[in-house]
């Protein structure tokens, strides 16, 4: 039987094979779950990034489990070990990432929230190059910004941390500024009219 994440680009799908919920086959690369990590087959900063990372990206929407625990991990793990093989990728991730918060989906929003603070402070640079995309991702951030409900507990599994949604927002625009550059603060002050700054 095969799962298919939901996707906007053709043939991913395919990469991604149901067999016994502990396994996922990528191409020749096999991944194999383990307690909260995943245990890759061959060494992460050997990946393609501009292959990979993308496709991980686009697997956060997914609700079922192992396959969002999957997902969201291998972000995690390509962002922790990608470097400078990160900001070339940065125009790639926008369509999947702009995808899952248009879910509205507030345990995927949250999702996508916490990999883009991973994602901003990944390595440098990153933070100026998402300037332009401001428009496609902060629109529904600015719609959940005055959300106060907790987002849970099993959401970030690697702190199992209880957070506010309009917090863990503002947590993330002020990351956006701080690491954004010059021009961050407007962009983001256009598009989220309430956001004051943090940087004094």
């Amino acid at each position: 039987m095969s799962h298919r994440w939901p996707t906007t680009k053709p043939g991913t799908s395919e990469y991604l094979k149901r067999g016994d919920g502990e396994k996922i086959k990528s191409g020749r690369r096999r991944l194999a779950r383990s307690k909260n990590v995943i245990s890759w087959k061959v060494d992460v900063e050997k990946l393609d990034f501009h292959h990979y990372l993308p496709i991980f990206m686009d697997g956060v929407r997914e609700k079922e489990e192992p396959y969002r625990f999957l997902a969201v991990k291998g972000v995690e793990d390509l962002l922790k070990a990608g470097g400078q093989k990160i900001l070339p990728v940065i125009p790639q991730l926008i369509i999947p990432i702009k995808t899952a918060l248009n879910t509205r989906d507030p345990s995927v929003v949250c999702i996508v929230v916490q990999l883009l603070q991973k994602l901003v402070v990944s390595a440098e640079l990153v933070g100026e190059a998402l300037v332009p995309y401001y428009r496609q991702i902060l629109p529904i951030l600015n719609l959940f910004k005055n959300r106060n409900n907790n987002v849970g507990d099993a959401i970030d599994y690697g702190q199992r941390k209880k957070a506010c949604m309009g917090e863990l927002i503002l947590d993330t625009l002020q990351l956006f500024e701080t690491y954004g550059g010059e021009d961050a603060f407007i962009n983001i002050k256009y598009m989220v009219p309430t956001y004051e700054s943090c940087i004094n």
